[in-house]
């Protein structure tokens, strides 16, 4: 069961778009449940988030999260987006069912991805930040399918 705001970013997400020339784009997946998630970031010369665009192909979660985390980096610096988790999107949407915090996961990845690359730009290091994943799940073990 979905909480009223999962509900409320889901039919009324905020933040969709593209920014044209953005400071920074993230683009994370998860190819076992096949969700997509992009974010766009506007950063101004004091590293501040001006605006905050994303687009995501995949479940209500995905596109709630995703709605959330904008809204959670938006006005913030960069040192403060960084600092979004993935916990933090999900207390902001009064939380998730276990099933679908990976969808979570994927807004702070993408977060991270769009970070990552408004760094790699404009050749800055952004402390505490590593290089991201395009596959929340790379790097762990395929699980085998058991018939």
């Amino acid at each position: 069961m979905y909480s009223e705001k999962v509900m409320d970013h889901f039919q009324n997400p905020r933040n969709v778009g593209e920014i044209e020339n953005a400071s920074g784009v993230g683009t994370v997946g998860n190819a076992k449940c096949g969700d997509i998630m992009r974010i766009y970031l506007d950063i101004d010369d004091a590293g501040v988030i001006r605006d905050v665009k994303f687009k995501t192909f995949g479940c209500g979660a995905a596109v709630a999260t995703s709605s959330m985390a904008t809204e959670l980096v938006k006005g913030k610096t960069v040192q403060e987006a960084l600092q979004v988790t993935n916990k933090a999107v999900m207390e902001a949407l009064d939380g998730l069912p276990p099933v679908k915090v990976h969808c979570s996961l994927l807004a702070e990845e993408a977060i991270h991805a769009a970070l990552w690359d408004y760094a790699e730009k404009n050749g800055i290091t952004i402390e505490g930040l590593e290089k991201p994943k395009s596959d929340i799940h790379e790097g762990e073990e395929e699980e085998e399918e058991v018939y």
